[in-house]
């Protein structure tokens, strides 16, 4: 017992070899994501192209935060990647957040709600794009994170 303490004591690398050290290997993917919402209460979202994980399933349109980036600014970078949209960071309205495990990674998707931007929104990378009313999004295939959103969503925008 004094021997495993000592292991863990001394701080794991410096139990191997000299030169060899573990590295961290997060397994947290966050992912920040908008739902666009137009004047007639319906919602944006695109369809992942074939070639992709999870190919056609329809989802919030938005992406992983890069080292360093805020989840507002990752945001709207996205959306300017994805959909040739601008958006003020400062106009992205925290909602509400799922987490859903995709491979050996668990995801973490921070959902803003976002009611103004310029330029009609467009397909960049080839992704069908859709307007849907929350009703219509209960009977599309999904990714697992954002299904629960959609609850969510529905009492947020009720409010």
């Amino acid at each position: 017992m004094v021997t495993t303490l000592a292991f863990f004591h001394k701080g794991v690398n410096k139990n191997f070899p000299a030169g060899t050290k573990l590295k961290k290997n997060p397994t947290m993917l966050i992912v920040a994501a908008a739902a666009l919402l137009r004047s007639d209460g319906r919602i944006l979202l695109q369809k992942r192209p074939e070639g992709r994980e999870m190919a056609g399933l329809w989802e919030f349109p938005g992406g992983k935060l890069e080292a360093g980036e805020q989840a507002e600014q990752a945001l709207a970078r996205e959306l300017a990647e994805e959909l040739d949209i601008s958006v003020d960071p400062e106009k992205l309205t925290p909602a509400c957040f799922a987490s859903a495990a995709i491979g050996s990674k668990d995801l973490l998707l921070l959902l803003y709600t976002c009611r103004e931007w310029d330029r009609q929104p467009r397909a960049v990378e080839g992704q069908e794009l859709g307007w849907f009313a929350l009703t219509e999004m209960e009977n599309l295939a999904m990714p697992p994170a954002d299904i629960p959103l959609l609850a969510l969503l529905q009492q947020i925008l009720r409010a």
